[in-house]
């Protein structure tokens, strides 16, 4: 993700496909037991399609225009930029999800709950760059051979294997690829997780898996990681989850990667109040830490240390939500972890964020409205006007259950990336498209 077209390249890191299957879905929506009943195997995913139509930037008055040896845009802005021949960009691809099929198993022994889960995430785009999620990354635009055209695939992200083990009374243990801690109560609970939301690589030449949703517009996508965790029993409406995870390269340092001398370090608490059947109040707070190790193009070791905390807060009540979101963050970045998070030698950058949201329901349909802005300081002694200084996003949607497992949407969403400088571009992006999920 280097400029705004290279942040959608990397990102889709999509981050979420398994968890709206896995997490929001009905657990195992298909479930077999072995003819003794000692193992249960489940299947449950999704499948979305949509049409998405982007009006981006005019290229003439977009900030820093282009000029021979200088592409121009706002570094880690998000706000697409037309072309020479439009602005307005077509696309049919998934949404912020790709399409999931995660299947599990399930026993138990000597008192024990012992479960796996495997996550398969393919989509509809031509994408032979190697990576489902990155688009322009690995195609060969000058011959246009590689990404979206004749005769190519779609990819498939394999994110999510884990298993877990644990009691009730004593806990549970969960070892394996998964999604992280921080980040992750907001991008399982923003309503485009079915839609599109901010387009993304949706809005280039080279469509991926997934669009961007709110990543980059409020929170910094959570990802998935190999971590080893252990997650308290509840207690009075509490839990707690402490872990390790293997740490992760930065994204857009300069030098080369060192080994890491420690793995990265998360924890999250939960608090959940119900105040009938159909209300109640959740909250938690998550955190995250983690040290990067480089040697500079001069040949000079640094490192620096990335950490960030969160606050989700959501409020239920009937068909009623709205939650409040929450980040900072030093040598993190901004949209991924580790993406444009320091300057130099490890000078770090700050940054925060928020995104609130509100929906209802009237009967099968559902209206919801978001906004969010994620911004990024310079680092101390750094001289960078054209380094974005926030994305910002609203977006407005409907949502209508046709049956229970099938969801038409249509969503609008305004998008601005002001640089340092203080000059601003800005998109606007309408998608229409149906979720299907079992």
């Amino acid at each position: 993700m280097k400029n705004r077209f290279a942040t959608q390249k990397l990102l889709r890191p999509s981050l979420a496909g398994v968890l709206l299957a896995a997490l929001a879905l009905p657990a195992g929506a298909v479930d077999l037991k072995t003819a003794d009943g000692d193992w249960t195997f489940s299947i449950a995913g999704n499948v979305n399609v949509d049409y998405i139509y982007s009006s981006c930037q005019d290229p003439k008055t977009q900030v820093n225009p282009p000029s021979p040896g200088n592409p121009g845009g706002i570094a880690a802005g998000l706000t697409c930029v037309g072309s020479a021949s439009s602005n307005s960009v077509s696309n049919i691809q998934n949404g912020l999800l790709p399409a999931a099929f995660v299947f599990g198993v399930a026993t138990t022994q000597n008192g024990i709950d012992l479960a796996a889960h495997l996550g398969l995430y393919p989509g509809i785009a031509t994408n032979n760059s190697g990576n489902p999620n990155i688009g322009p990354l690995g195609c060969n635009a000058s011959a246009n051979s590689s990404c979206n055209a004749a005769l190519g695939t779609t990819g498939l992200d394999v994110r999510q294997v884990y298993m877990t083990f644990g009691t009730k009374t004593a806990g549970t243990f969960t070892l394996g690829r998964n999604i992280g801690l921080f980040g992750a109560d907001v991008i399982l609970n923003d309503m485009t997780l079915p839609g599109v939301g901010a387009p993304g690589n949706a809005a280039t030449p080279y469509p991926a898996n997934t669009t961007l949703g709110g990543i980059g517009f409020g929170y910094i996508y959570t990802d998935w990681l190999a971590q080893i965790d252990y997650t308290t029993p509840k207690f009075s409406g509490f839990d707690f989850t402490l872990g390790v995870f293997d740490p992760i390269n930065s994204l857009t340092d300069a030098g080369t990667a060192e080994p890491k001398k420690s793995p990265g370090f998360h924890a999250k608490a939960t608090f959940t109040l119900p105040f009938s059947d159909t209300s109640k109040l959740y909250a938690s707070i998550a955190y995250l830490t983690q040290q990067q190790n480089y040697v500079d193009p001069a040949g000079t070791p640094y490192s620096y240390t990335g950490n960030g905390v969160d606050v989700f807060i959501k409020l239920d009540v009937s068909d009623f939500e709205a939650f409040g979101y929450y980040y900072h963050a030093t040598g993190l970045g901004t949209t991924a972890l580790f993406y444009y998070g320091a300057f130099g030698d490890g000078q770090t950058r700050t940054s925060d964020g928020f995104l609130a949201q509100a929906t209802y329901k009237f009967g099968a349909l559902k209206l919801g409205v978001n906004y969010g802005e994620s911004r990024l300081d310079t680092a101390t002694g750094e001289v960078n006007p054209f380094l974005v200084a926030k994305n910002k996003k609203a977006t407005g949607g409907l949502y209508y259950s046709l049956t229970k497992n099938l969801t038409l949407l249509a969503e609008y969403s305004n998008v601005k990336s002001d640089a340092q400088t203080g000059g601003t571009n800005t998109a606007n992006t309408f998608n229409v498209g149906a979720y299907l999920g079992f």
